[in-house]
């Protein structure tokens, strides 16, 4: 569609993901050098020889290098300013690569975040290795991040992830997406309820920061009050330190795509899944996580929290969109997903832009507002 509300920015605004330095352990696809492409779902899944990482790894050491030889010949000391980082992405001689790694050491954040799905299905020696040899190439370096897999990571001890931690990986994200076996099953993830449980215990026993993604509307109108219920008893048995939202959006060419056009999936409307989050956290008890509700694709972008202390504010986030009535909720959903809204106090000031939006696409695209705004919503993966 294209609709977008926009706002003015800063003159450096280098895109948020360059904040994390992106490293690839295992791949999904055919690579080259420093590993910053992103994952692409179906290609084949392999490990990367120790050989090959450690040679990322010195690529990057090179381009730090560079940047900072090239701090101290602009008289900027070796410290990457606003100068030095306007250089280098102005310089068409420099590499995708180089840029990324020179964002990196200007935010200075020193994070790093292992891509692709996962990292943790390497032989632990291997992956000890690489993470020590990491740390001491790469100067500056505050946290590593990295995905893993349920399955995988419940067949590893917890002396062996305790190893991988004190080697420097310090969080592992796990998509867990339900807690139901029976959405498990027919999403065909790879892993049980009970895996998801036994994974995270572990992750959190070896002194990892757990993250669990869960994906709201992932079953659909068959199923979904046991996701909520499933999913909710999935993470109260973890309590893990973040529970983060990543509604359901059903990209094209994807078997999930074809249940839906087979009549096998049917997707809950937005508000079916605002009412499935409710349901969610109205039974997450006795848990000390933090929610958070931080990608585009969620309704609620506010709606955050850590459990015991905040889940009352929390579900009345949730009750102050549900109470809208329905021309307001179509406006919230449209300022939302059109890129200018992240809770419902924000509708008021753009109630009038908004009006005329909805007035304006109706007539140039001649279909239903529903149809427009799960278009708009659609662009975000």
């Amino acid at each position: 569609m294209g609709m977008r509300f926009h706002f003015e920015q800063g003159p450096i605004r280098p895109p948020s993901e360059a904040r994390s330095l992106l490293l690839r352990f295992t791949r999904n696809c055919p690579w080259n050098r420093c590993a910053f492409c992103p994952v692409y779902k179906g290609r084949p899944f392999s490990r990367r020889s120790l050989n090959e990482i450690k040679a990322d790894i010195d690529t990057v050491r090179a381009i730090v290098d560079d940047v900072k030889a090239l701090s101290w010949s602009m008289g900027e000391g070796g410290a990457v300013s606003a100068p030095v980082i306007n250089r280098i992405l102005t310089d068409p001689a420099r590499s995708a690569c180089e840029r990324h790694v020179a964002v990196w050491l200007y935010h200075g954040d020193g994070t790093v975040f292992l891509q692709d799905a996962n990292n943790p299905i390497m032989r632990t020696a291997d992956l000890v290795e690489a993470l020590r040899y990491l740390k001491e190439k790469v100067p500056g370096i505050t946290r590593v991040t990295s995905y893993g897999r349920s399955a995988t990571l419940a067949r590893k001890s917890v002396d062996e992830l305790r190893e991988i931690r004190e080697a420097g990986l310090d969080r592992i994200h796990i998509g867990l997406e339900s807690g139901s076996d029976t959405v498990l099953k027919f999403m065909d993830k790879g892993a049980t309820a009970a895996q998801h449980i036994e994974a995270g215990l572990k992750v959190k026993e070896a002194g990892m920061t757990l993250s669990e993604y869960i994906m709201p509307g992932l079953g659909g109108t068959q199923w979904s009050r046991e996701h909520a219920l499933e999913t909710a008893r999935v993470l109260k048995a973890i309590d893990p330190h973040f529970i983060r939202l990543r509604t359901l959006r059903v990209p094209p060419n994807t078997p999930l795509w074809e249940h839906m056009a087979s009549g096998a999936f049917q997707t809950l409307s937005d508000d079916d899944t605002v009412r499935e989050i409710r349901l969610l956290i109205e039974n997450l008890e006795n848990i000390h996580s933090t929610l958070t509700s931080d990608h585009m694709r969620n309704l609620l972008e506010n709606l955050q929290g850590t459990f015991p202390h905040d889940k009352a504010k929390m579900l009345g986030i949730i009750d102050q969109y549900l109470a809208l009535s329905d021309d307001d909720r179509i406006l919230y959903r449209l300022g939302r997903y059109g890129g200018a809204l992240r809770c419902v106090d924000d509708l008021a000031a753009f109630r009038p832009r908004l009006e005329r939006a909805r007035r304006e696409l109706e007539k140039e695209t001649g279909q239903n507002i529903d149809a427009v705004i799960e278009e708009l919503g659609g662009q975000y993966l």
